[in-house]
């Protein structure tokens, strides 16, 4: 049976996406990674850190080569400096992310795994873009897409995500509540193995609103969807303070928790699997994990960016590809 081919995307070319490449063939992976990016930019990064490593040409049909990195070439704009940011190769990120997504669409790529961009860049070269995440719902053109973060023992999804705090209470609706809890439950048993999926539900206030006056939303918004969902058969719990909802004694009780900002759950996870994290992107059509880090310019070109966030998205991209259950 041929090996699963999973894309992998280098990230903004002045970040540390090509340094971490270099690492891939250090394992033996039960997969075939092809790295998306420009192939003369990607091998001066890689033989900088790993002048013996061999790059050879992806062609979808060809026997892979144990040891050598497989490289599909998306041409740069202009040369890329470590370190230095330039908006021209904006649009080269993009047909890299776009190139990878034609491939999981079409079924040449089992799935996706993305290293870091450089959102404001990318806004500075005209082009709105407010994340990975954003970005593959409109081109796989998925109306709702949830993020979750796994690592450290803990999965963390989001109701919203890339939202200034001051529009975030606005924003959690009832139907984009019940649509995202839906789709966590969903991928949690297709994706994850989960028969019956426990899910632990932050509130948005202090003391989960305090029965209204540290805020409605709880009674008002949340309360109701998780008691309709309940009737559906889910297993919900909350809504819960959040900070006593990441206690260990809470956290035996659930398989996954929804936060409902970014910077409610997010901090607690990467507190916990710092540099083995992984951001999924869950009720798309195709797989998608990343690294849970971002570009570290200062990093870039140096050969010391640690590739365990990279790995750890792999070997879960891989696990959901072959429908197997990875925390």
């Amino acid at each position: 049976m041929p090996l699963p081919i999973l894309a992998i995307t280098s990230g903004e070319p002045a970040g540390i996406g090509p340094d971490l490449c270099a690492a891939l063939p250090r394992r033996e992976w039960p997969a075939r990674l092809v790295v998306l990016g420009d192939r003369a930019m990607i091998a001066a990064r890689i033989h900088a850190v790993e002048p013996a490593l061999d790059i050879v040409d992806y062609a979808p049909d060809a026997a892979p080569r144990p040891g050598a990195l497989e490289v599909l070439h998306v041409p740069m704009a202009t040369k890329a400096v470590p370190g230095r940011l330039d908006a021209a190769n904006a649009r080269y990120v993009l047909d890299v992310l776009d190139r990878a997504i034609a491939g999981c669409k079409s079924g040449e790529f089992a799935g996706m795994v993305t290293a870091p961009v450089h959102k404001g860049i990318i806004c500075d070269a005209g082009v709105p873009f407010s994340g990975h995440t954003e970005y593959l719902a409109e081109a796989t053109g998925t109306p709702l897409v949830v993020m979750m973060l796994v690592g450290g023992g803990l999965r963390v999804a989001l109701a919203t995500t890339h939202l200034p705090l001051k529009d975030v209470s606005a924003a959690i609706t009832r139907p984009l509540l019940t649509d995202t809890l839906r789709i966590l439950h969903t991928d949690l048993r297709q994706r994850f193995g989960l028969a019956a999926p426990r899910i632990l539900v932050a509130g948005l206030n202090p003391h989960a609103g305090e029965g209204g006056h540290m805020g409605m939303e709880e009674i008002e918004v949340i309360t109701p969807v998780l008691e309709q969902l309940r009737a559906e058969g889910m297993q919900l719990i909350g809504p819960l303070p959040a900070d006593t909802l990441f206690v260990p004694h809470t956290l035996k009780q659930g398989d996954a928790v929804l936060a409902m900002f970014h910077d409610q759950g997010l901090p607690v996870l990467k507190h916990a699997s710092f540099g083995g994290g992984v951001n999924v992107t869950l009720g798309l059509p195709i797989i998608r994990t990343s690294v849970d880090h971002g570009t570290a310019l200062d990093l870039a070109g140096s050969g010391r960016a640690d590739p365990g966030s990279l790995f750890a998205a792999v070997e879960l991209a891989i696990a959901m590809a072959q429908g197997q259950t990875k925390t």
